[in-house]
């Protein structure tokens, strides 16, 4: 189905093909688990099961660094599992939330009663805290310090619903930009980009709530099963008595318009996301912030006033997402992409749309600053004869290639 869906877009077929057939190794370092420790070795592959999106962008990296972001990635999977097994009652719950840190230190700690669908990553715990007392000392410092702090933000929400946006914008910063801020604390500590880059709390708490946000707005019938509610009170109370009526076929033009609110309110953390990417050195670091940056903008522009949302999963195709990685290498070809993305949104704007005007406008703000610095994104155009058999080929190849381990969320 991915296949037929990329059809349409023969360079994404391409593309798809060029990074099956080795074109990875220029977007990932290669991964050499034959060195590793056993221990180590677990937590990249307890990395690759529970993160379709972070574990393949993690091997733009190499080295330390790498190892450092995975284990920050498995700790606050870990402590985020707890928090979303709603089967663990908050006389359990909230204790274990707070003093969370603490077990990174405890040899022995571990959490076998969830039954939760990432529980490997509590139920043997004991692995990944071992591999986060093998990291350097300023590693550890870190990772400990956004556990904590991402614990106590979780105990807030516990027993309060997300009501306004301002408290939306602070469960995205304990649940993503806490983990965001962390990133950049590693980048610097790492002493590969400057230490400012891990200061800025404004920055990295923007990259996580443009990612957290849109996860959000991506999941609502994923969490609606799931017996969770994100979305913000404040917003989809004008357009339902219940979160729940949005999925009714009868509320879908309200659904739709309180789901374009959202996405604009998104898209506001664009400018900075902007910023914040020009700011860094290290073309690897660069990579590493740029590539979920374009998908989560990619994944909005899909998400703009789609009634799938409120039907089932969407998804960017795979070939898009190759794509995005391969091409995301440097900051003229960000804007560029992002400029794609925010035009796309604009031509699918209802006119009668309640907040197209908002829509208009941080689209404009956005176009401003991907012009005229965006250059033209390559997209391997190919003479039409040799397009068509790149295309022929790629449809019999991409049902027997592997995938160089792109388990990307598309």
């Amino acid at each position: 189905m991915d296949l037929l869906r990329s059809l349409r877009h023969p360079e994404e077929i391409y593309n798809l093909l060029r990074f099956k057939m080795g074109g990875c190794r220029a977007v990932m370092s290669k991964l050499d688990r034959d060195s590793m420790r056993q221990s180590l070795q677990t937590c990249y592959r307890y990395l690759n099961e529970t993160s379709r999106s972070f574990a393949p962008i993690t091997q733009v990296l190499d080295g330390e660094l790498r190892d450092a972001f995975c284990i920050l990635y498995l700790v606050i999977r870990a402590l985020d599992t707890i928090e979303d097994d709603m089967t663990i009652n908050l006389e359990k719950k909230i204790p274990m939330l707070y003093n969370f840190h603490t077990y990174l230190y405890d040899p022995e700690w571990k959490f076998t009663e969830s039954k939760e669908k990432h529980s490997q990553v509590i139920k043997d715990f004991p692995t990944i805290s071992l591999e986060f007392r093998n990291l350097a000392a300023v590693y550890q410092g870190v990772i400990a310090d956004i556990c904590a702090k991402m614990g106590e933000g979780m105990v807030d929400f516990q027993e309060n619903k997300v009501d306004s946006l301002k408290q939306w914008d602070k469960y995205c910063i304990t649940t993503s930009g806490l983990f965001a801020l962390g990133l950049c604390h590693l980048a610097s500590a790492s002493e590969l980009e400057d230490g400012d880059v891990g200061l800025d709390i404004h920055f990295s708490n923007t990259i996580g709530l443009f990612l957290q946000k849109t996860n959000i707005i991506r999941d609502y019938l994923e969490d609606q099963l799931e017996g969770r509610e994100f979305w913000p009170r404040e917003v989809w109370s004008k357009y339902g008595k219940k979160l729940s009526d949005l999925a009714k076929p009868e509320n879908i033009v309200p659904a739709l318009q309180c789901l374009n609110e959202l996405i604009t309110n998104a898209l506001n953390h664009v400018p900075d996301v902007l910023r914040y990417l020009s700011r860094l050195k290290n073309k690897r670091i660069f990579k590493f912030f740029a590539i979920p940056q374009v998908m989560t903008i990619a994944t909005l522009a899909a998400c703009y006033n789609n009634q799938q949302v409120f039907k089932g999963i969407v998804k960017i195709r795979k070939g898009q997402t190759v794509t995005l990685m391969m091409e995301a290498t440097n900051m003229d070809a960000v804007r560029a992409i992002m400029l794609q993305y925010i035009e796309e949104i604009y031509q699918k704007i209802p006119p009668s749309d309640p907040t197209s005007g908002k829509t208009q406008h941080i689209i404009s703000s956005i176009r401003s600053l991907c012009v005229p610095n965006a250059s033209v994104v390559s997209h391997n155009y190919l003479s039409p004869i040799y397009l068509s058999c790149a295309v022929l080929l790629a449809a019999f190849c991409y049902q027997y290639l592997g995938t160089c381990n792109t388990g990307v969320a598309t």
